[in-house]
């Protein structure tokens, strides 16, 4: 692609203040062969600057990762997927630093803006994916979702975004944080588009879903959220009732919420330490906040912890594949509440994601896929009302989502 043309209804002061693209001098390099005729034709899609394109650096959000990188000549299976389906590629997005976040703010390369609510934290670590589609610069982007990285930005920018089944779309040419749970989502405005591209990305389901699920709701993982949270989504199940029947109440924590959240963020953080340890303290990587305290907490952690937190993620996956038997479908707000604002503090941010990953965990530790649509808002922000299904079962997953946005 001899150059990269932004069309968007936005004005080009806009664009800029949108500051979701990384700039990065524009490549000579085509990224895949397109067909006019294929199922993407005339849909643009920009990528996640963890994910290697081909003609372009992989920066990780980091510029000691940039420096190291080197301009990349084939570019990683999904975006490869997607190019190859007729879509146009139209730039690499800011990612939270080495996708270790979940607040959007990068350091090194600045926030990019929220399309649905200026004010307010576009969520992280595919803080730019999520930027460009709320702010109409894209029409597909590409994100990871190793904690809660898609379904985050989701929420807070008013998108529908999914985390599939765990190692559902492979993740070759994109750059590890914890294997053990990365995986590559992806953001539309609307049902049909995502759709779309999950037909491109997901191959065929391996897990069966009902055309009329029974629906299960988490009601002591509701119990943690503030109750404006609590009555907005009982308004809203009670306006998608004649869709999903009567909601059924389960406990999901097993053995306790704090267990799970712990056993999340040992594995996530021993796992991360295995993949960028080594770079980090032999080149001296300047981190910003919160990502360079959390991979010094993650380079303190021992095989034995691990091996103590990976007993506790065993046992709460055998209770929530029960939960799930019989293709159920588990209903929950995505998010805690809307996003934070801007101007909240670093330590407010920090109690924000730590009461997420509370809920986000869930669909982590177990691998089962989650979609979140944008049918909740409170002060008019946006709020995502999350799907949980069996694994394998994504595109029947999308497909159920569309009756719910019809």
């Amino acid at each position: 692609m001899p150059s990269i043309t932004l069309k968007t209804t936005l004005s080009d002061a806009d664009a800029d203040a949108a500051h979701c693209f990384v700039p990065y001098p524009t490549s000579t390099t085509p990224v895949a062969g397109a067909v006019s005729s294929s199922p993407l034709a005339g849909l643009r899609f920009a990528v996640k600057d963890i994910f290697d394109v081909a003609g372009y650096p992989t920066g990780c959000g980091n510029p000691h990762m940039l420096a190291l990188s080197g301009i990349k000549p084939v570019s990683a299976l999904a975006v490869q997927a997607l190019a190859q389906a007729g879509a146009t590629f139209v730039g690499k997005t800011i990612t939270d630093e080495l996708a270790f976040s979940m607040n959007g703010k990068n350091a090194h390369f600045g926030t990019p803006r929220n399309g649905a609510a200026h004010e307010r934290i576009t969520g992280g670590s595919s803080s730019g994916s999520a930027s460009v589609v709320s702010n109409g610069l894209a029409d597909i982007a590409l994100g990871t979702d190793t904690g809660g990285s898609v379904r985050a930005p989701a929420s807070h920018c008013g998108l529908i975004g999914l985390r599939p089944t765990h190692a559902r779309i492979d993740l070759k040419g994109t750059m590890d944080l914890s294997p053990g749970f990365d995986t590559c989502g992806w953001f539309a405005r609307d049902i049909d588009t995502f759709a779309l591209a999950g037909g491109v990305l997901l191959g065929a389901d391996t897990g069966t879903l009902p055309a009329s699920p029974e629906i299960i709701v988490p009601t002591d993982l509701l119990a943690l959220l503030n109750p404006r949270v609590q009555s907005v989504f009982a308004q809203t199940l009670q306006q998608l009732s004649s869709k999903l029947g009567e909601a059924k109440p389960v406990n999901v924590a097993a053995p306790s919420f704090d267990a799970m959240y712990w056993a999340f963020r040992h594995i996530q953080g021993y796992q991360a330490w295995q993949s960028h340890g080594e770079t980090i303290t032999r080149y001296g990587l300047q981190l910003g906040p919160g990502v360079k305290d959390r991979f010094a907490w993650s380079s303190q952690i021992t095989e034995t912890q691990l091996a103590e937190h990976s007993a506790i993620r065993a046992n709460f996956c055998a209770h929530f594949t029960s939960l799930l038997a019989g293709g159920k479908l588990m209903v929950l707000p995505t998010m805690p509440d809307v996003a934070p604002l801007l101007s909240d503090t670093e330590d407010m941010l920090e109690d924000y994601r730590n009461q997420a990953i509370r809920m986000l965990c869930l669909s982590g530790l177990s691998g089962f896929p989650q979609i979140s649509l944008p049918l909740m808002h409170i002060d008019g922000a946006p709020l995502g009302f999350s799907l949980i299904g069996p694994p394998g079962s994504d595109l029947a997953l999308i497909r159920f989502a569309r009756t719910l946005l019809a």
